[in-house]
């Protein structure tokens, strides 16, 4: 498994999730034909997760003391509409929470934007285009023609977000949007419940994480993407089958790719992790039951919260 994958659907921040899935939507193809081939093409060879011979039951843990319970809970960032995962014992974990911990609290989309503003676009006087190798240029021309988009769609955007825009292209053209995803699903389940939702990192800071990566770790990325744009839809529909089924060990099995840049890695994930295992480390010192909801990626592996935790003498128990 790519970091194409491990950031769209395990690990990607929401916050720019969010603002791709509005943004991608609204934007126009090349021509009206060629979106209608590509929105065609994507349905009919779309990979999706074989049919269970059961409900879903993506994997829950618990960590408690004596007046302390946190849920701790692995999402995935774009799904299916019509998957029926949140029930059961996840379901009734959220219900009996006095608060629902994702990685964004509710955030405007005008947050949104302005974050993205401030850290995903180039200096004035650059292109992406411009500054890619004319092998690199045209092959990711040939990506975006392909996906039924202008090549200079993203020429404002720096090299991550537009790394990450190639990705949900397919990944929204496939039918799995994170419009269904499992942080959106959990939010409005709380709001309905009355459950009040708090976040771990804000927009702004989400979107100076991806910007404050060297360029060429960037680049590398964006390569990486557009040479494996084909077969992003497989690998969602294989993570998104481990995940519904609450195969962890094959989640993280999934999320392994040697080759990822270490400093992309430690910056968006397992310093993130340590950050998140301080943050259910102070937490338990107060009364009270959490529901917390993060990537299932940062769940998953030798680096997962829950290894921190336990290095520092906490246990997660598995209950699903």
């Amino acid at each position: 498994m790519s970091m194409r994958i491990r950031f769209a659907a395990l690990a990607l921040p929401l916050a720019v999730a969010g603002f791709l899935s509005t943004t991608l939507s609204a934007r126009p193809p090349v021509s009206p034909s060629a979106g209608r081939a590509a929105a065609a093409s994507a349905k009919h060879h779309a990979p999706r997760p074989a049919p269970a011979a059961q409900a879903p039951r993506p994997a829950l843990w618990k960590i408690a003391d004596a007046d302390t319970t946190i849920w701790l809970f692995g999402t995935i960032h774009a799904l299916p509409a019509d998957l029926p995962w949140l029930q059961g014992k996840v379901a009734t974990a959220l219900k009996g929470s006095q608060v629902l911990v994702t990685e964004l609290p509710d955030t405007p989309p005008e947050a949104m934007q302005a974050a993205v503003m401030a850290h995903g676009m180039l200096p004035p006087d650059q292109t992406l285009r411009a500054i890619m190798s004319e092998a690199d240029r045209a092959a990711y021309d040939k990506a975006m023609t392909g996906m039924g988009f202008r090549p200079e769609t993203f020429d404002r955007a720096q090299p991550w977000l537009a790394a990450m825009s190639l990705v949900l292209v397919p990944v929204k053209q496939a039918g799995y949007d994170p419009a269904s995803g499992a942080d959106v699903k959990l939010a409005a389940l709380a709001k309905a419940r009355g459950i009040p939702r708090e976040g771990l990192e804000t927009a702004e800071g989400q979107m100076a994480m991806f910007a404050g990566l060297p360029q060429e770790v960037q680049y590398q990325y964006l390569r990486e993407v557009v040479a494996g744009i084909g077969s992003i839809k497989g690998e969602l529909a294989a993570m998104i089958k481990a995940w519904s089924a609450g195969q962890a060990d094959k989640v993280a099995e999934l999320d392994k790719d040697k080759q990822d840049d270490p400093r992309m890695i430690a910056t968006l994930i397992t310093d993130r992790n340590k950050a998140w295992a301080d943050w259910v480390q102070q937490r338990m010192a107060k009364p009270g039951v959490v529901f917390m909801a993060v990537g299932a990626g940062h769940l998953a592996g030798k680096d997962s919260v829950q290894e921190v935790l336990r290095q520092r003498g906490i246990e997660t128990v598995r209950v699903q």
